[in-house]
Protein backbone atom coordinates (compact mmCIF):
# COMPACT_ATOMS: atom_id res chain seq x y z
CA UNK A 1 0.00 0.00 0.00
CA UNK A 2 1.38 3.56 -0.85
CA UNK A 3 1.98 5.87 1.83
CA UNK A 4 -0.66 8.26 0.43
CA UNK A 5 -2.79 6.03 0.19
CA UNK A 6 -1.94 4.56 3.84
CA UNK A 7 -2.27 7.63 5.13
CA UNK A 8 -5.83 8.76 4.03
CA UNK A 9 -7.18 5.67 4.98
CA UNK A 10 -5.67 5.80 9.02
CA UNK A 11 -7.37 9.44 8.72
CA UNK A 12 -10.64 8.07 7.59
CA UNK A 13 -10.89 4.71 9.23
CA UNK A 14 -8.36 4.53 11.91
CA UNK A 15 -7.47 1.14 13.37
CA UNK A 16 -9.57 -0.24 10.76
CA UNK A 17 -7.59 1.00 7.99
CA UNK A 18 -6.06 -2.21 6.42
CA UNK A 19 -9.14 -4.14 6.86
CA UNK A 20 -10.73 -1.98 4.19
CA UNK A 21 -7.43 -1.68 2.09
CA UNK A 22 -7.68 -5.94 1.84
CA UNK A 23 -11.60 -6.16 0.99
CA UNK A 24 -11.50 -3.34 -1.34
CA UNK A 25 -10.74 -4.80 -5.03
CA UNK A 26 -11.24 -1.40 -5.72
CA UNK A 27 -8.32 0.23 -3.57
CA UNK A 28 -6.45 -2.68 -4.38
CA UNK A 29 -6.26 -1.47 -7.98
CA UNK A 30 -5.92 1.52 -7.71
CA UNK A 31 -3.05 1.12 -5.52
CA UNK A 32 -1.37 -0.71 -8.42
CA UNK A 33 -2.45 2.19 -10.64
CA UNK A 34 -0.61 5.17 -9.00
CA UNK A 35 2.38 4.13 -9.05
CA UNK A 36 3.89 6.57 -11.74
CA UNK A 37 4.87 9.23 -8.33
CA UNK A 38 7.47 6.18 -6.90
CA UNK A 39 8.02 4.25 -9.84
CA UNK A 40 10.76 3.60 -11.86
CA UNK A 41 11.49 5.62 -16.00
CA UNK A 42 8.58 3.35 -17.33
CA UNK A 43 5.96 3.60 -15.00
CA UNK A 44 2.64 5.17 -16.64
CA UNK A 45 0.17 7.95 -15.59
CA UNK A 46 -2.55 5.56 -16.28
CA UNK A 47 -4.84 8.17 -15.87
CA UNK A 48 -7.65 6.85 -18.42
CA UNK A 49 -8.59 4.53 -16.07
CA UNK A 50 -8.14 6.46 -12.79
CA UNK A 51 -9.86 9.36 -13.91
CA UNK A 52 -12.90 7.00 -15.21
CA UNK A 53 -13.43 6.15 -11.74
CA UNK A 54 -12.71 9.27 -10.82
CA UNK A 55 -15.32 10.74 -13.11
CA UNK A 56 -17.88 7.97 -12.00
CA UNK A 57 -17.58 8.35 -7.90
CA UNK A 58 -17.53 12.46 -8.38
CA UNK A 59 -21.38 12.20 -9.68
CA UNK A 60 -22.19 9.04 -7.11
CA UNK A 61 -21.16 10.66 -4.25
CA UNK A 62 -23.10 14.08 -4.74
CA UNK A 63 -26.31 12.03 -5.19
CA UNK A 64 -26.07 8.79 -3.88
CA UNK A 65 -22.99 8.69 -0.76
CA UNK A 66 -24.36 6.08 1.85
CA UNK A 67 -27.85 5.58 0.28
CA UNK A 68 -27.30 1.97 -1.61
CA UNK A 69 -31.36 1.76 -2.03
CA UNK A 70 -31.74 4.46 -3.88
CA UNK A 71 -28.42 3.96 -6.03
CA UNK A 72 -30.03 0.41 -6.78
CA UNK A 73 -33.25 2.43 -8.85
CA UNK A 74 -30.90 4.84 -10.49
CA UNK A 75 -30.17 4.07 -14.47
CA UNK A 76 -26.96 5.55 -14.50
CA UNK A 77 -24.86 8.33 -15.58
CA UNK A 78 -24.84 9.32 -19.03
CA UNK A 79 -21.47 8.91 -20.95
CA UNK A 80 -21.34 12.68 -22.19
CA UNK A 81 -20.91 13.88 -19.06
CA UNK A 82 -18.06 11.25 -17.57
CA UNK A 83 -16.38 11.93 -20.42
CA UNK A 84 -16.32 15.94 -20.04
CA UNK A 85 -15.26 15.72 -16.44
CA UNK A 86 -12.15 13.68 -17.65
CA UNK A 87 -10.91 15.55 -20.09
CA UNK A 88 -10.92 18.55 -17.55
CA UNK A 89 -8.54 17.16 -15.22
CA UNK A 90 -4.72 17.75 -15.08
CA UNK A 91 -3.46 15.83 -18.44
CA UNK A 92 -7.06 14.69 -18.84
CA UNK A 93 -7.00 16.61 -22.47
CA UNK A 94 -4.97 13.95 -23.88
CA UNK A 95 -6.30 10.95 -22.42
CA UNK A 96 -8.92 8.58 -25.28
CA UNK A 97 -12.06 7.48 -24.21
CA UNK A 98 -11.13 3.53 -23.76
CA UNK A 99 -11.46 3.44 -20.10
CA UNK A 100 -14.98 4.24 -20.84
CA UNK A 101 -15.09 1.78 -23.91
CA UNK A 102 -14.34 -1.43 -21.31
CA UNK A 103 -10.77 -1.04 -20.68
CA UNK A 104 -10.75 -0.51 -17.44
CA UNK A 105 -13.32 -3.49 -17.37
CA UNK A 106 -11.01 -6.02 -18.82
CA UNK A 107 -7.82 -4.62 -16.85
CA UNK A 108 -9.57 -4.80 -13.19
CA UNK A 109 -10.84 -8.28 -14.21
CA UNK A 110 -6.80 -9.05 -15.03
CA UNK A 111 -5.53 -7.28 -11.64
CA UNK A 112 -7.53 -7.75 -8.99
CA UNK A 113 -11.18 -9.72 -9.47
CA UNK A 114 -11.66 -12.08 -7.48
CA UNK A 115 -15.20 -12.83 -9.57
CA UNK A 116 -13.79 -11.52 -13.25
CA UNK A 117 -17.29 -12.03 -14.08
CA UNK A 118 -18.50 -8.88 -11.98
CA UNK A 119 -17.88 -5.93 -13.93
CA UNK A 120 -16.58 -2.61 -12.48
CA UNK A 121 -18.34 -0.40 -14.47
CA UNK A 122 -21.73 -1.64 -15.72
CA UNK A 123 -22.74 -0.19 -19.26
CA UNK A 124 -26.69 0.78 -19.61
CA UNK A 125 -26.73 1.81 -22.81
CA UNK A 126 -24.84 5.50 -22.69
CA UNK A 127 -25.23 5.05 -19.37
CA UNK A 128 -22.72 4.01 -16.71
CA UNK A 129 -22.77 2.32 -13.58
CA UNK A 130 -20.61 0.97 -11.06
CA UNK A 131 -21.20 -2.46 -9.15
CA UNK A 132 -22.14 -1.32 -5.80
CA UNK A 133 -19.79 -4.29 -3.79
CA UNK A 134 -16.80 -2.24 -4.98
CA UNK A 135 -18.37 1.25 -3.73
CA UNK A 136 -19.00 -0.18 -0.51
CA UNK A 137 -16.43 -2.55 2.05
CA UNK A 138 -18.33 -4.42 4.63
CA UNK A 139 -21.11 -2.06 4.74
CA UNK A 140 -18.95 1.26 4.44
CA UNK A 141 -19.50 3.29 1.40
CA UNK A 142 -15.67 4.44 0.67
CA UNK A 143 -16.52 6.41 -1.79
CA UNK A 144 -14.98 9.68 -0.55
CA UNK A 145 -12.08 7.94 0.53
CA UNK A 146 -11.23 6.77 -2.85
CA UNK A 147 -12.03 10.35 -4.52
CA UNK A 148 -9.20 11.77 -1.77
CA UNK A 149 -6.98 9.38 -2.63
CA UNK A 150 -7.49 10.09 -6.70
CA UNK A 151 -7.16 13.85 -5.88
CA UNK A 152 -3.70 13.28 -4.17
CA UNK A 153 -2.52 11.85 -6.72
CA UNK A 154 -3.24 14.44 -9.55
CA UNK A 155 -1.39 16.52 -6.59
CA UNK A 156 2.05 14.56 -6.58
CA UNK A 157 1.44 13.75 -10.13
CA UNK A 158 1.78 17.64 -10.63
CA UNK A 159 4.19 18.13 -8.30
CA UNK A 160 6.24 16.03 -10.12
CA UNK A 161 5.56 17.02 -13.06
CA UNK A 162 7.06 19.93 -12.15
CA UNK A 163 10.05 19.36 -11.04
CA UNK A 164 11.46 19.48 -14.70
CA UNK A 165 10.44 23.09 -15.27
CA UNK A 166 12.17 24.00 -11.69
CA UNK A 167 15.69 22.97 -12.83
CA UNK A 168 15.31 24.50 -16.57
CA UNK A 169 14.25 27.68 -14.42
CA UNK A 170 17.94 27.34 -12.90
CA UNK A 171 19.56 25.83 -15.14
CA UNK A 172 18.60 29.15 -17.89
CA UNK A 173 19.97 31.42 -14.77
CA UNK A 174 23.77 29.19 -15.12
CA UNK A 175 26.55 31.03 -16.34
CA UNK A 176 29.03 28.44 -16.58
CA UNK A 177 28.66 26.34 -19.59
CA UNK A 178 30.45 23.43 -17.55
CA UNK A 179 28.27 23.56 -15.47
CA UNK A 180 25.42 23.51 -17.55
CA UNK A 181 26.63 20.59 -19.69
CA UNK A 182 27.12 18.65 -16.54
CA UNK A 183 23.55 19.38 -15.19
CA UNK A 184 21.81 18.46 -18.70
CA UNK A 185 24.13 15.29 -18.91
CA UNK A 186 22.30 14.44 -15.41
CA UNK A 187 19.05 14.57 -16.86
CA UNK A 188 20.65 11.99 -19.40
CA UNK A 189 20.17 8.32 -17.68
CA UNK A 190 18.87 5.70 -17.48
CA UNK A 191 16.08 6.20 -14.81
CA UNK A 192 14.63 8.95 -16.11
CA UNK A 193 11.51 8.93 -17.69
CA UNK A 194 10.48 8.06 -20.91
CA UNK A 195 8.95 11.05 -21.95
CA UNK A 196 11.78 13.48 -20.46
CA UNK A 197 14.24 11.21 -22.47
CA UNK A 198 12.98 11.48 -25.71
CA UNK A 199 12.57 15.29 -25.32
CA UNK A 200 15.95 15.76 -24.00
CA UNK A 201 17.37 13.45 -26.47
CA UNK A 202 15.47 15.41 -29.43
CA UNK A 203 17.17 18.70 -28.17
CA UNK A 204 20.54 17.72 -27.98
CA UNK A 205 20.35 16.03 -31.21
CA UNK A 206 18.59 18.49 -32.46
CA UNK A 207 21.51 20.85 -31.99
CA UNK A 208 24.53 18.97 -32.94
CA UNK A 209 22.80 18.21 -36.15
CA UNK A 210 22.05 21.52 -37.14
CA UNK A 211 26.10 22.20 -37.35
CA UNK A 212 26.44 19.87 -39.67
CA UNK A 213 26.04 20.76 -43.36
CA UNK A 214 25.57 18.73 -46.77
CA UNK A 215 25.61 19.55 -50.56
CA UNK A 216 22.45 18.93 -52.17
CA UNK A 217 20.98 19.58 -55.60
CA UNK A 218 19.19 17.99 -58.72
CA UNK A 219 22.31 18.87 -61.31
CA UNK A 220 25.91 20.36 -60.51
CA UNK A 221 24.79 23.20 -61.19
CA UNK A 222 22.35 23.68 -58.94
CA UNK A 223 23.99 22.13 -55.82
CA UNK A 224 23.23 24.25 -52.38
CA UNK A 225 24.65 23.84 -48.96
CA UNK A 226 22.12 22.77 -46.70
CA UNK A 227 22.34 22.29 -42.68
CA UNK A 228 20.84 19.57 -41.52
CA UNK A 229 17.56 19.93 -39.38
CA UNK A 230 15.74 17.36 -36.84
CA UNK A 231 11.79 17.75 -36.68
CA UNK A 232 9.97 16.39 -33.83
CA UNK A 233 7.34 14.31 -35.44
CA UNK A 234 4.36 14.73 -32.40
CA UNK A 235 4.06 14.29 -28.54
CA UNK A 236 5.76 11.44 -26.69
CA UNK A 237 4.07 8.21 -26.55
CA UNK A 238 2.22 9.48 -29.55
CA UNK A 239 1.09 6.73 -32.09
CA UNK A 240 3.20 7.69 -34.66
CA UNK A 241 3.51 4.44 -36.73
CA UNK A 242 7.35 3.99 -35.47
CA UNK A 243 9.36 7.82 -35.66
CA UNK A 244 9.88 10.20 -33.41
CA UNK A 245 12.16 12.68 -35.24
CA UNK A 246 12.44 12.85 -38.51
CA UNK A 247 15.73 14.75 -40.30
CA UNK A 248 15.42 16.98 -43.64
CA UNK A 249 16.68 16.86 -46.21
CA UNK A 250 18.55 13.48 -45.84
CA UNK A 251 15.34 11.88 -44.57
CA UNK A 252 16.45 10.02 -41.64
CA UNK A 253 14.03 8.21 -39.32
CA UNK A 254 14.58 8.34 -35.58
CA UNK A 255 13.07 5.81 -32.92
CA UNK A 256 13.71 6.94 -29.05
CA UNK A 257 13.52 3.00 -27.41
CA UNK A 258 14.37 1.40 -24.26
CA UNK A 259 16.85 -1.85 -24.49
CA UNK A 260 14.37 -4.33 -22.70
CA UNK A 261 12.49 -5.26 -25.71
CA UNK A 262 13.77 -6.18 -29.11
CA UNK A 263 11.04 -7.10 -30.76
CA UNK A 264 9.29 -3.90 -30.02
CA UNK A 265 12.39 -2.72 -32.46
CA UNK A 266 11.70 -5.10 -34.78
CA UNK A 267 8.14 -3.58 -34.86
CA UNK A 268 8.99 -0.30 -35.89
CA UNK A 269 11.13 -1.47 -38.57
CA UNK A 270 8.09 -3.06 -39.39
CA UNK A 271 5.88 -0.09 -39.56
CA UNK A 272 7.70 1.50 -41.60
CA UNK A 273 8.11 -1.25 -44.01
CA UNK A 274 11.97 -1.25 -43.14
CA UNK A 275 12.74 2.07 -44.13
CA UNK A 276 16.28 2.67 -42.05
CA UNK A 277 16.04 3.32 -38.69
CA UNK A 278 18.29 5.43 -36.21
CA UNK A 279 17.51 4.42 -32.63
CA UNK A 280 18.30 6.16 -30.00
CA UNK A 281 18.34 3.79 -26.75
CA UNK A 282 18.12 5.08 -23.16
CA UNK A 283 20.69 2.88 -21.83
CA UNK A 284 23.96 3.37 -20.37
CA UNK A 285 25.20 0.37 -22.29
CA UNK A 286 28.24 0.46 -25.59
CA UNK A 287 26.60 1.29 -28.88
CA UNK A 288 28.26 -2.30 -29.63
CA UNK A 289 26.60 -4.19 -26.88
CA UNK A 290 23.23 -3.13 -28.41
CA UNK A 291 24.07 -3.81 -31.62
CA UNK A 292 25.55 -6.80 -31.01
CA UNK A 293 22.49 -8.23 -28.89
CA UNK A 294 19.62 -6.73 -31.54
CA UNK A 295 21.59 -8.47 -34.51
CA UNK A 296 21.49 -12.04 -31.92
CA UNK A 297 17.55 -11.26 -31.20
CA UNK A 298 16.97 -10.74 -34.81
CA UNK A 299 18.84 -14.43 -35.66
CA UNK A 300 16.63 -16.39 -33.11
CA UNK A 301 13.92 -14.36 -34.58
CA UNK A 302 14.51 -15.14 -37.78
CA UNK A 303 15.25 -19.00 -37.75
CA UNK A 304 18.07 -18.07 -39.83
CA UNK A 305 16.03 -17.41 -42.65
CA UNK A 306 18.73 -15.01 -44.30
CA UNK A 307 16.37 -13.05 -46.55
CA UNK A 308 14.45 -12.04 -43.49
CA UNK A 309 18.23 -11.69 -41.26
CA UNK A 310 19.03 -8.66 -43.92
CA UNK A 311 15.73 -7.19 -43.94
CA UNK A 312 15.98 -6.40 -40.22
CA UNK A 313 19.59 -5.82 -40.18
CA UNK A 314 19.62 -3.26 -42.95
CA UNK A 315 16.69 -1.09 -41.32
CA UNK A 316 19.11 -0.28 -38.83
CA UNK A 317 20.79 3.01 -39.69
CA UNK A 318 22.45 4.04 -36.37
CA UNK A 319 22.38 3.36 -32.73
CA UNK A 320 22.76 6.35 -30.34
CA UNK A 321 23.11 5.70 -26.57
CA UNK A 322 23.43 7.83 -23.66
CA UNK A 323 26.91 7.36 -24.15
CA UNK A 324 27.17 8.89 -27.64
CA UNK A 325 24.60 12.01 -26.39
CA UNK A 326 27.38 12.97 -23.85
CA UNK A 327 30.34 13.04 -26.40
CA UNK A 328 27.70 15.70 -28.53
CA UNK A 329 27.06 17.51 -25.53
CA UNK A 330 30.44 17.84 -24.73
CA UNK A 331 31.21 19.09 -28.14
CA UNK A 332 28.66 22.29 -28.29
CA UNK A 333 29.43 25.35 -27.78
CA UNK A 334 27.93 27.76 -25.29
CA UNK A 335 24.74 29.06 -27.52
CA UNK A 336 24.17 25.62 -28.49
CA UNK A 337 23.93 24.33 -24.94
CA UNK A 338 21.51 27.44 -24.25
CA UNK A 339 19.05 26.37 -27.69
CA UNK A 340 19.21 23.15 -25.87
CA UNK A 341 17.95 24.24 -22.72
CA UNK A 342 15.60 26.54 -24.26
CA UNK A 343 14.15 23.44 -26.13
CA UNK A 344 13.92 20.93 -23.76
CA UNK A 345 11.16 23.57 -21.98
CA UNK A 346 9.61 24.01 -24.98
CA UNK A 347 8.99 20.62 -25.74
CA UNK A 348 8.40 19.94 -22.01
CA UNK A 349 5.79 23.04 -21.78
CA UNK A 350 4.24 21.63 -24.87
CA UNK A 351 4.33 18.17 -23.69
CA UNK A 352 2.90 19.17 -20.35
CA UNK A 353 0.23 21.61 -21.92
CA UNK A 354 1.75 24.25 -19.83
CA UNK A 355 1.97 28.18 -20.79
CA UNK A 356 5.13 28.44 -22.96
CA UNK A 357 7.43 31.50 -21.85
CA UNK A 358 8.85 32.18 -25.10
CA UNK A 359 9.43 30.75 -28.85
CA UNK A 360 13.08 28.74 -29.28
CA UNK A 361 15.36 30.84 -32.20
CA UNK A 362 16.13 28.52 -34.70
Amino acid sequence: MRDFIKDILKNDFKENYENIFHNSELLQYIDKKTNAITGNSKSRKNLGNIYAIYAFLYFYSKNFYNNAKAYKKFDGFEYTDLWNFCKKQYGGEKIQNHALNNRLNTEFANKVAKEPEKMLLIINGSKYLMHIDYIYVNGIDISFSILKIIRKYIELLYEKDMKLIKDLEDLMKEHDVTKKRIKIINLLDEDSEARIFEIISFAVLKSYYKNEKIYIGKSIDTIQTEYLKLYKTGRTNANDGGIDFVMKPLGRFFQVTEVDNYDKYLLDMDKVLHFPITFVVKTNKKRETIEKELNQYILLKSGGMETIINNYKNSIEEIITINELKIFLNELSLDDINFIIKDIDLYYRMEMNLELLGEVEE
